[in-house]
């Protein structure tokens, strides 16, 4: 990403991510999902929760609350304070819960472009899932598709987001590249996309104005909550260090398929990303 800020010789700071999402006590979700993986990456990472939450909602309970949009826009408020906008690479956001909380996120990244302009934001539209359908409500929806998808670098959506964002039924390689164009995005990397004649694998495809990448993987007999966090934050981290898109895209299919290696097969089970970090962080290296 030609935005992606680079060390200058001799410079010891780590490149750093905003990373505005979901937080739970319990589990790998949003922010608890992404963070730990990405420090391992070796970058530094500001976590701004948009919620806080005993588990995720595939629980049989669940505790705590949205936040309210007031709260992240002072929390959001407080790191500018701190000079980290200037210091970023890419700001990640995920999980908003509620429209106005989109709408404060949208004003940080503009207000963060306005003093440095080399930051990527890449913005994961969590807005629902093929087997669940919308989680959120329609203001959030328009609030997505309005200002912060417009604002973005990167999309990463799931085939449902994409297909509900663009209007497009996501079938393959070919729609996601249509679904970039009639969004205008720069960039959209989608997820779950059937793969061609393999209905055995899915696909990530990355598609830019000069074309599409994609990376395959075996559909494996599990469903734990926060594949998509984990992979967004992974690909966060590997454009802050430097590396291109695709790369970094590739790496972190790469990661998420191993922690899918090692995930239970009962429904919902968690993600055992400590206990698998290295494997995540390691796999796709060129050795």
């Amino acid at each position: 990403m030609n935005r992606a800020a680079i060390r200058e010789p001799g410079e010891t700071r780590l490149p750093l991510v905003i990373s505005i999402q979901s937080q739970v006590a319990y589990g790998h979700v949003g922010n608890s999902a992404a963070s730990l993986p990405m420090r391992a990456c070796g970058v530094e990472v500001v976590e701004v929760p948009t919620t806080l939450l005993s588990n995720h909602p595939h629980y049989p309970t669940m505790r705590g609350r949205l936040l309210e949009a007031e709260l992240v826009a002072e929390i959001l408020a407080g790191v500018a304070e701190r000079g980290l906008c200037e210091h970023a690479a890419v700001i990640l956001s995920g999980f908003m819960g509620r429209a106005g909380t989109a709408s404060a996120v949208a004003r940080f990244v503009e207000q963060a472009r306005a003093v440095n302009p080399r930051l990527v934001y890449v913005c994961d539209p969590v807005m629902g899932d093929a087997d669940l359908g919308f989680f959120v409500d329609e203001p959030l929806r328009a609030a997505f598709a309005r200002e912060l998808v417009p604002l973005a670098d990167v999309i990463m959506p799931n085939t449902f987001e994409l297909g509900a964002l663009s209007g497009i039924a996501i079938t393959g390689a070919e729609a996601v590249a249509a679904a970039r164009t009639a969004l205008g995005c720069p960039a959209v990397v989608a997820t779950s996309v059937p793969a061609h004649g393999r209905p055995d694998h899915l696909a990530v495809v990355t598609a830019r104005a000069d074309g599409c990448s994609i990376v395959e993987t075996a559909r494996l007999p599990v469903r734990p909550a926060g594949t998509g966090d984990l992979l967004s934050g992974l690909t966060a981290a590997r454009i802050a260090l430097g590396l291109d898109l695709e790369t970094a895209v590739a790496r972190a299919v790469a990661g998420v398929a191993e922690a899918l290696l090692r995930t239970s097969g009962e429904p919902w089970a968690e993600m055992p990303v400590t206990a698998a970090l290295d494997a995540i962080v390691t796999a796709g290296e060129q050795r």
